[in-house]
């Protein structure tokens, strides 16, 4: 999940493979000496602190070292940056590694200063074709690059419209059906009940929650190494023109929502919320963020641009790595299994949507059986159809440019249409810097 609270990291410590790689490639990679007794190494964030202590309780047999760290949150790139300098020193890596970025095969499936990639092809037999067939269909493209497999998703970031049922009611407000709604009742609840907000625009994933939806050409990845970037588009400007009207008015602030300001300021005061799948448990029914009362929560599908099918970014999801240099990928692999694919975790703890598709369909019925929802799920299960192609993964972290371009801009009060070609021109410049051909 997006958002994760940066915990310290412990460089020391892997069950990696030293400086040298046998010749055996069984799964389509070079290995190391096997030994299924030695101990594994796995990186997570502390939202996924649960998914090892489940794997720890259903295989206390498996020797494991499980170390904390920021999963890469908000474009961070520690990941990348930490498997580079065990690469240059030979030794160290984790066997087994979460990211809550979609983005990182892209690098991680590629040679690094003369070392093999990091990732462990997984689709040359390292996991069974029948694990990878059962996930949800597309699921896994941000894992797959040159036609192999690199990684495991373990949830779906689908963006749906978050909404409060019994507040919309109590105001006599309709759920916005299209961008266009939205924006009028942002504008009505500005007028009408000053403090409410219908949204946030303080988070990295902005982008993926609003251009992508609009189909904003921003980050079309066409090849390997080539990004089309066009932010000039009519889908970008009418994005950013709604967003500014929705900040100026003080019913989409600049806020982010895992801040304790956010929740200090809000708790209450959230009348929708265009946002993740994960938002479910890691905003609204969470004791330590919205903690929005049992019936109120609804879900509806995102909103579409009126005359246009509706369409859904993607935020996050986070994903599975296992170590091409671990000395026993077969106890590796069966930990990212199990954290993707098993109910134990994934349907009894996790608090998104799995990727997995089995998992889904029992987490759905699950979080509906509890009685907190105000309405179904199933806008959720819907939205995980509609992500639109046209917003790629690349090497680059469109969260990072976010942050470091946009959101300080926002704060000093400018408007996202003007700012629209600084971001162009900043997402142009880290791809080139990244080796991108740039349209």
């Amino acid at each position: 999940m997006a958002g994760a609270m940066t915990i310290a990291l412990a460089l020391a410590g892997c069950g990696g493979g030293g400086s040298g790689e046998s010749s055996a490639d069984t799964y389509g990679f070079p290995q190391t000496t096997q030994d299924d007794k030695a101990e594994i190494t796995v990186w997570v964030d502390a939202d996924r602190s649960s998914a090892a202590d489940a794997f720890k309780k259903a295989n206390p047999g498996v020797p494991i070292k499980v170390v904390t760290y920021d999963g890469s949150a908000n474009g961070s790139n520690s990941f990348r940056t930490k498997m580079q300098l065990f690469d240059r020193a030979g030794s160290g890596w984790p066997d087994v590694v979460f990211s809550t970025q979609n983005n990182d095969a892209a690098w991680a499936s590629q040679k690094s200063n003369g070392k093999q990639a990091f990732a462990a092809v997984l689709s040359g037999g390292l996991v069974a074709k029948a694990t990878l067939d059962g996930f949800t269909p597309g699921s896994l493209n941000p894992c797959t690059v040159d036609g192999k497999t690199y990684c495991l998703r373990n949830d779906l970031a689908q963006v749906v419209l978050w909404y409060n049922k019994e507040l919309l009611g109590k105001f006599g407000y309709s759920v916005p059906t299209t961008w266009q709604e939205y924006q009028a009742l942002g504008e009505k609840v500005a007028a009408e009940h000053p403090g409410y907000i219908v949204g946030t625009v303080g988070d990295a994933w902005t982008p993926e929650v609003f251009f992508w939806s609009s189909k904003c050409q921003a980050n079309n990845i066409t090849g390997p190494k080539s990004v089309t970037v066009n932010t000039d588009s009519a889908e970008c400007k009418r994005a950013a023109t709604m967003l500014d009207t929705l900040i100026k008015n003080g019913t989409t602030p600049n806020v982010s929502v895992f801040t304790p300001e956010f929740v200090k300021k809000y708790s209450g005061k959230v009348l929708a919320m265009p946002g993740p799948a994960w938002y479910a448990g890691a905003i609204f029914n969470n004791p330590q963020s919205l903690n929005v009362p049992k019936g109120q929560l609804g879900v509806a599908a995102p909103p579409a641009w009126q005359g246009e099918p509706a369409v859904t970014g993607n935020v996050g999801g986070g994903t599975w790595f296992i170590s091409s240099h671990s000395k026993n990928l077969k106890a590796a692999e069966k930990f990212a299994e199990f954290v993707t694919t098993a109910d134990d975790y994934q349907v009894n703890l996790a608090p998104g949507y799995p990727a997995y598709a089995a998992a889904s369909t029992k987490w759905v019925q699950k979080q509906e059986s509890s009685g907190y929802y105000a309405t179904d799920l199933q806008p959720i299960v819907k939205a995980g159809t509609e992500i639109w192609d046209g917003w790629g993964s690349g090497i680059f972290s469109q969260e990072a440019i976010w942050a470091k371009t946009m959101t300080p801009a926002i704060a000093g009060g400018k408007s996202l249409v003007d700012l629209l070609p600084q971001w162009n021109t900043a997402i142009k410049n880290q791809a080139q810097v990244d080796g991108y051909t740039v349209k």
